[in-house]
């Protein structure tokens, strides 16, 4: 089989190629833009196992390249850091719906055979109580989380209209190696490593599901050869932690003073709580393997070799 994965380069993209050069004998091919939060020393081990293409998904040029004799697409590709999608969404409407709209229409017109679109548990919004269900209202926060609503739409109405076969799945917040510090967890573990303020919005009690990264690849690789086409699948490990519970962990992992902890002005439209329902996951024989503070703990020591 050979297998388009967009955005490849980037965090969860590399980690999931990574994970599949390992366990199949699958071509690869990779297409990314390199954008910042993209490098090609994310792929560096697997280089010579996969073709790589640099490319916007938005480029019908390029697209058409990437997509040669492709049997699937996994999609990865997206601008994904709310306060940049606060500060100028017009680039997570370009690249998360209309270079999702691109895949699509190339994908039906190659007759590609299975579509994955990786989308987030943002797209519900924010709930005190329970937890979502693949079937519940999307309710979208951030620009960001808007665009990705509008991607999982399209991807459905993909699957309606035109009979591609399509999945989407929807996941907590990843965190492990090769997440560019951007995001909450590298952030605070490079800040604390060179003893600066560690920034954190609002009371710090908003709850996020937290999930290794690697088990989200599995999570992806299930859905992929065992999920029903034109379904979404929630993708929860369960550990709900609040962003302060996450800065004391780290701030005790690498022996620094809480004293580091800065209380900073909320950011706009921001979440109180995520949380999934993985019952469907569960059914499909899927379930998470990494224990958090294990796996926070290798990811700290994966930090601190490269910060």
């Amino acid at each position: 089989m050979k297998i388009l994965v967009t955005g490849g380069a980037g965090f969860i993209g590399c980690n999931f190629v990574r994970y599949m050069v390992q366990k199949y004998d699958h071509e690869i091919t990779v297409l990314d833009n390199l954008t910042y939060a993209g490098s090609l020393e994310n792929l560096a081990d697997v280089s010579e196992k996969i073709e790589f293409i640099k490319g916007d998904i938005c480029s019908e040029e390029d697209v058409t390249k990437a997509m040669k004799d492709i049997d699937s697409i996994i999609h990865f590709a997206a601008e994904s850091h709310v306060d940049n999608s606060i500060k100028n969404p017009e680039n997570f409407v370009k690249t998360n719906i209309f270079g999702t709209y691109t895949l699509l229409e190339y994908a039906r017109k190659f007759g590609v055979d299975k579509f994955l679109h990786v989308s987030t548990d943002e797209v519900y919004g924010s709930t005190e109580n329970g937890f979502f269900k693949e079937n519940d209202r999307l309710d979208p926060s951030s620009p960001y989380s808007a665009t990705k609503a509008g991607s999982d739409l399209l991807v459905n109405a993909y699957h309606r209209t035109y009979g591609l076969n399509t999945f989407i799945t929807h996941c907590g917040n990843n965190f492990g190696p090769y997440q560019y510090p951007e995001k909450l967890i590298p952030v605070l573990i490079k800040k604390a490593i060179n003893n600066e303020k560690l920034p954190i919005y609002g009371d710090g009690l908003n709850v996020r599901d937290w999930i290794y990264v690697e088990d989200h690849c599995t999570g992806i690789d299930t859905v992929f050869n065992k999920g029903n086409y034109g379904e979404v699948y929630n993708m929860g490990s369960g550990y709900e932690k609040t962003n302060l519970e996450i800065v004391k962990f780290i701030l005790n992992e690498l022996n620094k003073p809480e004293s580091l902890i800065e209380f900073v002005k909320d950011r706009p439209g921001h979440d109180r709580r995520y949380a999934l329902d993985s019952t469907k996951m569960r059914n499909l024989g899927w379930a998470p393997k990494w224990e958090f503070e294990k796996a926070l703990k290798y990811t700290i020591n994966w930090y601190l070799d490269r910060f």
